[in-house]
């Protein structure tokens, strides 16, 4: 459905963006999506046709930043994030929707998981897919992981940054060490490596003001949302 923008977020974009790597062990059947807020209509009607039931009262109470749906065939469940994702950071991904096909943005989804201050095994597998699949390099080329977004976010602020390559460091620690099994077999690029450079273009990239003034405070002032569990 190409008129209406929904696009997968998560460990199922990865699995779609990766087809050809192991996939990970899922045992759920939730599906996240991410879609805009001016196309909410279209999105209810779409799912509607697709046979899933909206949560009437949570779609009425958070609708403008996030609905959930249900199927009474099968039980899955679709969540669907508008215009922004806001987690431990905020990531702001509206006006960049239509950039893929069937996911959100490769960028857009390695940030995604970037910005997690607590993550999981599922975590770095996902980004260690995601680098292993594409290709980091200067501008923001769709189907690539851009520097020049990936710096735009980075550069506003601070806390973003220091979330961000603190996950980088540890990615490259755990992925040479105890979940070195996590890089693929026929991955096209070598995941370390990517990260190494993304870490280094964070370090040298010029910062905002804001960020400057940010990074004075530095640790002493916590620089991270810890995310609601919205109950559906």
């Amino acid at each position: 459905h190409e008129e209406v923008p929904l696009k997968l977020l998560g460990g199922q974009a990865v699995r779609y963006l990766t087809p050809d790597f192991p996939p990970r062990q899922r045992d759920d059947q939730d599906m996240d999506f991410a879609s805009v807020s001016k196309a909410k209509k279209a999105v209810m009607n779409l799912l509607a046709g697709l046979g899933f039931e909206g949560d009437r009262r949570f779609n009425t109470m958070h609708g403008h930043k996030q609905m959930y749906f249900r199927s009474p065939v099968d039980g899955s469940t679709a969540d669907v994030i508008m215009d922004r994702l806001q987690m431990c950071h905020v990531l702001e991904f509206a006006d960049r929707i239509g950039r893929m096909p069937y996911t959100l943005d490769v960028t857009d989804l390695l940030l995604s998981k970037l910005q997690v201050v607590e993550q999981n095994e599922k975590d770095v597998q996902d980004i260690v897919y995601l680098l292993a699949a594409h290709e980091v390099r200067e501008g923001d080329e769709p189907g690539t992981v851009g520097l020049a977004r990936f710096a735009k976010v980075l550069a506003e602020d601070w806390g973003w940054w220091r979330t961000a390559t603190g996950n980088l460091d540890r990615v490259v620690e755990l992925v040479r060490g105890d979940l070195a099994r996590l890089v693929p077999p026929g991955a096209r690029y070598d995941p370390v490596e990517q990260a190494v450079a993304m870490r280094a273009h964070a370090q040298a990239m010029p910062k905002t003001l804001k960020w400057r003034l940010r990074a004075r405070l530095g640790e002493r002032v916590q620089w991270y949302e810890v995310p609601e569990e919205v109950a559906h």
